[in-house]
């Protein structure tokens, strides 16, 4: 053999080699849950965030082993320089490329600012305020799963359209409960209701009965609970204790996770309409899916943690496309996909961050109407997605006025 034919054998099996490398290399993206691991949203998010987002890392690995990702958790405590503080950890130091949950609405504008400045990428999946789309978006970051705008206005709108014009509203004295309180007072008073009057409390109150009796008091037809987990919990069995329903008047919990009605109990919570992102139940892929996330927690997803399923696997889907973690690259390969899975059937990801889906009008099944475990919501109607959230035109985000 000659020289020149030797020297033409080595340099082909090189370059076979250089290039079955390159096309090896392993794509290690990480992801940062963070959440309420110990507080009062902890079963809507926590630790099933985690495993929801674990769950998404697995079965992409197990299609596309290219891509390798991993996943870290941490606790904020519900307290914004707490999770501010943790987030920048994540960032400078830990490698996270994108954070994602957030539950607090505080804590998620906190690490809105720090992903902008940082260049990362924030998938908020159980914050709700909708200032986080509108006043205060950023092109780093991604709504998932609902926003105060949409569950306020769906249940609203519903409640004024059947009679329930005069409201009184019991609101968590922080920027979600505000936010809450705002969009479900806009959207009663746009479908011609009033609201009598407003009693606030602190976060994760044990004892809401000064704010129940107030609204009692009221005369209001309905009493507008501006808040979530535990609070929600404590307000609704109260109210069942101190006669609300006697008195002639309705709860609308404007906000209502699946785990919430578990945890108070179908005999407390029946007849609640809601407004949400994801029913377990639905269809057989959220179904199929559902039934694997419950065998390992024991319990059925809240709209937030099927959430994070979603969004964790769309990233995955734009890295594994554009072959790297850059922020940018990666955020405008996400807007150019559609969302077809477990939870959205043709959502899509607008300029300011929206993740664009139906939403759902639900009410809460009564026990004799609950037929197997976890049976809880009928879903009564569908709003489309155009309808749910905030319009272009009414958004107050920069980003979609060029």
């Amino acid at each position: 053999m000659t020289k020149t034919r030797l020297y033409t054998l080595l340099f082909g099996c090189a370059l076979a080699i250089g290039t079955a490398s390159a096309q090896a290399e392993t794509l290690t993206p990480k992801i940062g849950v963070l959440t309420d691991m110990s507080g009062g949203y902890a079963d809507i998010a926590g630790r099933g965030s985690a495993v929801a987002a674990e769950m998404a890392v697995e079965d992409f690995y197990a299609k596309h082993p290219e891509v390798k990702a991993s996943v870290i958790s941490g606790d904020h405590q519900n307290k914004a320089d707490i999770g501010a503080a943790m987030a920048r950890d994540w960032l400078d130091n830990e490698g996270v490329d994108v954070i994602a949950d957030l539950t607090s609405s505080a804590v998620a504008l906190a690490a809105q600012r720090l992903v902008t400045e940082k260049d990362k990428l924030l998938l908020v999946t159980s914050a709700g305020s909708s200032d986080l789309t509108g006043k205060s978006c950023s092109p780093n970051s991604i709504a998932w799963v609902y926003d105060t705008y949409a569950t306020a206005k769906g249940t609203g709108q519903a409640i004024v359209r059947q009679g329930g014009k005069e409201w009184y509203m019991i609101t968590v004295d922080y920027t979600f409960g505000e936010a809450l309180a705002r969009d479900a007072v806009e959207a009663v008073t746009k479908e011609g209701g009033k609201v009598l009057g407003e009693s606030k409390h602190p976060f994760n109150a044990s004892d809401l009965s000064s704010q129940i009796f107030s609204a009692i008091s009221s005369k209001a037809q309905i009493i507008g609970l501006a808040h979530a987990g535990g609070d929600l919990a404590t307000s609704i069995k109260q109210a069942k204790e101190f006669g609300v329903a006697e008195a002639g008047q309705n709860l609308a919990a404007l906000l209502v996770y699946i785990t919430d009605v578990h945890g108070i109990g179908l005999d407390a919570s029946q007849g609640l309409y809601l407004t949400t992102g994801f029913y377990w139940d639905r269809t057989d892929e959220s179904r199929e899916w559902s039934k694997r996330y419950f065998e390992r927690m024991n319990a059925m997803p809240s709209m937030g943690q099927a959430g994070v399923y979603s969004a964790v696997m769309h990233y995955l889907e734009a890295v594994r496309q554009t072959g790297t973690t850059d922020t940018a690259t990666v955020r405008k390969k996400m807007g150019e996909m559609k969302i077809n899975d477990m939870f959205a059937e043709n959502g899509y990801i607008r300029e300011d961050g929206r993740m664009m889906h139906d939403l759902y009008l639900a009410q809460v099944k009564s026990p004799e109407e609950s037929e197997y475990p976890w049976d809880y919501f009928n879903i009564i109607d569908t709003i489309p997605a155009e309808e749910a959230f905030r319009s272009v035109e009414e958004s107050e985000c920069e980003l979609l006025k060029g």
